[in-house]
């Protein structure tokens, strides 16, 4: 019976600053926000998992273990501000690139596979879970998942264009430019 939620994080570009391809922590910065909207989702019993294509593996920027030392010290990071990430679920591949990591897969978003997965491994509902991510593809994933609600968040934009927390139109996913104002959906 898959009975708990998930808030769900794209890593780039919505818990750390997108550099292009960060893997090193003298590299990452927080974005303003990030630790209130999953404190704020720890309190409201939702797992937190975070969920990242990781192409760079793929373009031989950087090795898989490197990704998984990061990884460990992003969640240490949080572990520091009492804030459990339960699981990094990554994509090392690129449809581009040739190799091991290279060609079709079913985990790089938009496709669901590491959504699945985590909804295998962590029992989770999905239809009762979140994501927020920088990117279409992320919204896409969400929507093909089944989520509850998909947020894009963009960090950089003004609130003319990008409200806070907000709906437009017909959209199925709510834009936001504040990490913090997203925990209203919670």
């Amino acid at each position: 019976m898959t009975t708990q939620r998930a808030l769900l994080l794209d890593r780039d570009g919505v818990i750390n600053i997108n550099h292009g391809y960060v893997h090193r922590t003298e590299d990452c910065q927080f974005i303003p926000g990030i630790f209130e909207l999953c404190r704020e989702a720890s309190r409201k019993n939702y797992l937190i998992i975070i969920v990242t294509n990781q192409s760079g593996i793929a373009r031989n920027y950087y090795p898989r273990e490197q990704f998984h030392v990061f990884s460990r010290w992003i969640e240490h990071q949080f572990w520091l501000r009492g804030i459990i990430i339960q699981h990094t679920y990554h994509c090392p591949h690129h449809p581009k690139e040739s190799g091991g990591f290279g060609g079709f897969c079913t985990c790089r978003k938009p496709k669901p596979g590491m959504l699945f997965k985590a909804q295998k491994d962590f029992k989770l509902d999905l239809s009762r879970s979140i994501m927020v991510g920088d990117s279409l593809s992320d919204m896409q994933c969400a929507r093909i998942a089944g989520l509850k609600e998909a947020v894009l968040f963009k960090e950089h934009s003004t609130a003319k264009y990008v409200p806070r927390l907000a709906k437009r139109g017909k959209k199925p996913y709510y834009l936001a430019n504040d990490l913090a104002a997203i925990a209203a959906l919670l």
